[in-house]
């Protein structure tokens, strides 16, 4: 036990005496594993039936929105073309020479969430380093300059803090609610060393989803940097599911924990006193499950999109093409609050009788279908199960 430990008082789990040996009742995550081995295979063989093309679609697609939304819960916001972008040249899925004055601009934090995506992807089998984390941090905010620390486990003196109230913003020490301290950043190299070392020997000992929810609380109980730490630590919690599953699989982890981004912070916040951590590995799983049902349902959707295109590619119109490109490149969701008459004029450049008229011979081909009526119409694809 590190000599630190037994001169502080004890709250948070890296104080805990048998520290970081935490434990968990594995039969209540059998069936959470199971299920995730059989429907990754299931995935897996999906993405063998889309086309080339729609492959590399379906991977800028997902690792936009999976990279988006993880800065998301950092509260970072990223623009989503610039990203977009970024991560397709990273990938080599556009040629360079595409990118010109007709695509946006990249921003430093769209290139440095790209390339970290890019990154894990191209090197999950890799064993993890120090040298690794250093650089998914400097990707990261390589272009910040109000860190003191960039690409470097943090050294400053002040306690590594989550805090919450009125004082956080202020300064003030009213009102402000301690979520977690870390530990101090003289001990964060042999914490880490720690962490590393269990990383890479836990890998053919424990089961996929649980070295996956180990790893992200494990890593966020240390604080290593001083910003960065959620994404790298949802980005590890990626590459132990991809070492795992030893194939590049892209699954909606970021997206999932976006959208429930309260539950999230709630569940590390009761977790993170004690070492006994089965109701966060019970939490983890089931957003690695809902994750991958997301990634399940954006093969399905380029599936629907590739029989559509070839079904009806002799009779839809240069407008009606344009739409539905239009509405394909917004994901399954498609136009939020849907597809308008007006939108269709504006995207098709045509006359409100002549929307009508193709939006009514969509509708028919069963490729739209609409709800409400008069100014409340709405149209959406019909999107059903490949």
């Amino acid at each position: 036990m590190p000599e630190y430990l037994e001169y502080q008082e004890k709250i948070w789990n890296w104080q805990q005496i048998d520290w970081p040996n935490f434990s968990f009742d594995m039969s209540k995550l059998e069936l959470f594993e199971k299920q995730f081995l059989h429907e990754s295979g299931l995935l897996l063989g999906a993405f063998q039936h889309i086309e080339s093309e729609d492959k590399q679609t379906w991977m800028i697609e997902a690792l936009s929105q999976e990279a988006l939304k993880s800065s998301e819960i950092e509260g970072e916001i990223l623009n989503r073309e610039s990203l977009r972008s970024s991560i397709a040249r990273c990938f080599g899925l556009i040629p360079e020479a595409s990118f010109s004055s007709g695509h946006p601009k990249i921003g430093a934090a769209e290139a440095g969430m790209a390339q970290m995506m890019h990154h894990l992807y191209q090197t999950y089998q890799a064993p993890l380093t120090h040298e690794q984390l250093f650089d998914w941090h400097l990707m990261l905010t390589g272009s910040r300059r109000d860190l003191y620390q960039v690409g470097a486990y943090r050294i400053h003196s002040e306690p590594m803090q989550i805090v919450s109230g009125a004082g956080a913003y202020t300064g003030s020490i009213r009102g402000v609610r301690v979520h977690f301290e870390a530990p101090p950043s003289d001990k964060v190299p042999e914490e880490m060393t720690q962490f590393i070392q269990w990383f890479n020997q836990s890998e053919k000992s424990l089961p996929c989803l649980t070295r996956a929810g180990i790893a992200h609380l494990f890593f966020v109980s240390i604080h290593p940097f001083e910003d960065g730490n959620g994404r790298i630590a949802r980005a590890l919690a990626l590459k132990a599911i991809l070492q795992c599953l030893k194939e590049p699989v892209l699954i909606a982890l970021s997206q999932t924990i976006g959208a429930h981004r309260k539950k999230y912070y709630e569940q590390l916040d009761h977790n993170n006193k004690s070492l006994n951590i089965s109701n966060w590995l019970i939490y983890f799983s089931e957003v690695i499950l809902t994750a991958r049902e997301k990634a399940q349902e954006l093969i399905e959707f380029l599936i629907f999109k590739a029989k559509l295109y070839h079904a009806h590619k002799d009779d839809l119109n240069t407008r009606q093409l344009k739409v539905l490109n239009r509405l394909f490149a917004n994901g399954p969701a498609g136009f939020e609050g849907g597809l308008s008459a007006e939108k269709y004029v504006a995207i098709a450049q045509t006359s409100r009788a002549t929307a009508t008229r193709d939006l009514q011979e969509l509708v028919e081909k069963k490729i739209l279908y609409k709800t409400g009526a008069l100014k409340g119409t709405r149209y959406y694809l019909s999107i059903t199960p490949a």
